[in-house]
């Protein structure tokens, strides 16, 4: 259906292509080839480019903003086959080179694989996750990208040996039944602080991003990246997310980590993961809350700078 045209309601998305310099650059990465369960993730960064045209850029305040206003956004198109070494490798490159020019890159999946060359591309020193998932496996695939950026060297860019340090990760909304033993006793050997989705909500929003901020912000010239996977969120609002569970967070309540994460200068860049176009609801429910936690990044950016 065709949206309707209105001169005075500007809408989200369809920004320019970024051109070495901007607030905010956002990247397609439809990595899918991995995924540990069948997904038609590589159809997303497309969805949620149509999905912003949904939504305005207006913040009601007070005071009243408007994100084109106070923001240059660009968008730097896709990564063209971005899974594998090669695929990697080009990521790598690519984030590089926005985060040279961009204070946030915002990285659109495609499945979990993204987050270990996102992050390395804007060289992170520090990581948070939203996640029901530890994801903490051996090997390569959607299971493994915390635990990559930890151990592993880029096999594509072997001179690059940037290594997150495992006590300057913070994994929030881990969840009971989503996880092994096994994986939970790894993150704990290693230091990284886990605060799983019943400490978040019996401590609070706010006293939770604090922790976290200063937890993965920590050490001289902290770069933090935010790696946002949706099936961390209830199953009613992301069915789109394969392993999306009963019970998650509300989309407000990733709507508001978001935002609050985003807000934090020492966040460079952040990746939406796990949403698979493919198989959302007919309402396109799914796709549509990562459109907005885009907006909700920007929305973060936005307030730096008052």
């Amino acid at each position: 259906m065709a949206l309707s045209y209105d001169p005075l309601w500007p809408r989200a998305g369809g920004w320019p292509a970024f051109e070495g310099t901007a607030d905010a650059a956002l990247l397609g990465v439809p990595v899918w080839r991995t995924s540990l369960s069948p997904t038609g993730a590589h159809a997303t960064p497309t969805a949620v480019r149509e999905a912003l045209q949904r939504y305005g850029t207006a913040l009601m305040g007070p005071p009243l903003v408007d994100l084109n206003d106070v923001l240059r956004i660009t968008d730097a198109g896709d990564v063209v086959e971005p899974d594998g070494d090669a695929g990697e490798a080009d990521t790598i490159a690519r984030v590089r080179e926005l985060s040279a020019g961009a204070e946030l890159v915002i990285a659109i999946g495609g499945d979990n694989s993204l987050t270990y060359p996102v992050a390395l591309g804007a060289s992170a020193t520090g990581l948070i996750t939203f996640d029901a998932h530890f994801d903490l496996r051996d090997g390569v695939s959607n299971g493994a990208p915390v635990r990559r950026l930890i151990q592993d060297v880029p096999t594509a860019s072997p001179l690059d040996t940037t290594r997150v340090d495992p006590t300057r990760v913070v994994q929030i909304g881990i969840t009971d039944f989503a996880n092994s033993a096994a994986y939970a006793r790894r993150a704990a050997d290693w230091g990284i602080r886990v605060i799983t989705l019943d400490e978040l909500r019996r401590r609070g929003i706010d006293d939770v991003v604090a922790e976290a901020l200063e937890v993965a912000g920590a050490g001289a010239d902290p770069r933090v990246h935010l790696d946002i996977d949706v099936d961390v969120c209830d199953r009613a609002v992301a069915p789109g997310c394969p392993a999306s569970v009963p019970g998650g967070l509300q989309a407000w309540e990733l709507r508001t980590l978001t935002r609050a994460v985003g807000s934090d200068a020492r966040v460079v860049s952040a990746d939406l993961a796990e949403v698979d176009a493919t198989a959302d609801a007919d309402d396109a429910r799914t796709v549509r809350l990562a459109s907005l936690c885009v907006l909700e990044l920007l929305t973060g950016l936005a307030a730096r700078r008052r």
